[in-house]
């Protein structure tokens, strides 16, 4: 399974609507609201990277609200 986390940013007064939208993601496995540049950090699985990458760009990315993202790849840890 391959796993990588979205940063999101989000328009003021948007998050709510946003986070919905991107739990009802498939592929999307957990959403957390943190403090900082970012206001959420996503979690995104799926059997292949390509797979997960797709539901970025073409899911998440679309969902109205979001003002920009970074995508991080898990590469595992010893």
């Amino acid at each position: 399974m391959e796993t990588l986390f979205l940063l999101v940013e989000v328009e003021v007064g948007r998050l709510d609507e946003v986070v919905r939208r991107i739990k009802a993601t498939p592929g999307v496995t957990e959403v957390q609201a943190v403090t900082g540049p970012f206001d959420l950090i996503v979690r995104v699985q799926a059997p292949h990277i390509n797979e997960a990458l797709d539901t970025v760009v073409h899911r998440i990315r679309r969902i109205p609200g979001l003002k920009s993202t970074e995508t991080l790849v898990a590469v595992g840890a010893g």
